[in-house]
């Protein structure tokens, strides 16, 4: 007997019961669970969204997001990535519930649950639907690369330990130790 792969379409993820407390992402069809982040990952997310939307509205260039806030590729791929910047230029692509298209900028934070697949698929999908950039921010290395689309997909243009620049923020440097910063002290 044939086995059949029926996949999930953006409207089955918008239709999971409320009351379900987890994240997912809909990755080829697939409703992937996406864990819970720990302390360490939200000191950081939130140390480096302040330091972008500081530099973002100083210069009015466009938004900042962080998740839970679907990224829909298509009806059969929905991410949610750690932050994400749009130019006021492509302000289009937002709507009130998500975000319908490629943001500028993708930033992941890697943890051991979503580290391999934010390294490969994640890399291919972003690149795949047009993602201009996307950087990978190691908390075990406290180091971020920083990847732009080329015509073969992302190439890494850095990876920054001490101090950051971009391509997507011209004139914006900053210093690691900040997003590093006020990690909890570990015994």
């Amino acid at each position: 007997m044939a086995e059949f792969k029926i996949k999930f379409t953006y409207k089955d993820y918008k239709n999971l019961p409320e009351s379900e407390t987890k994240r997912y992402e809909l990755l080829e069809g697939e409703l992937i669970m996406v864990p819970s982040p720990n302390e360490r990952h939200q000191s950081i997310s939130g140390n480096l969204e302040f330091i972008l939307r500081k530099f973002v509205r100083e210069y009015n260039l466009g938004f900042i997001y962080d998740a839970p806030l679907d990224v829909v590729f298509s009806q059969e791929d929905v991410a949610q990535p750690d932050i994400l910047f749009i130019l006021k230029e492509h302000s289009q692509i937002i709507a009130e519930e998500n975000i319908c298209g490629a943001p500028d900028l993708i930033i992941e934070i890697l943890s051991p649950a979503t580290a391999e697949r934010d390294r490969t698929y994640k890399r291919t999908l972003y690149a795949r639907h047009g993602v201009k950039e996307y950087w990978l921010v190691d908390p075990e290395e406290r180091a971020i690369e920083v990847m732009r689309l080329g015509q073969k997909g992302f190439e890494t243009v850095g990876i920054h330990t001490k101090t950051l620049t971009s391509p997507t923020f011209p004139g914006l440097s900053i210093n690691l130790a900040e997003v590093f910063l006020n990690f909890k002290v570990r015994g």
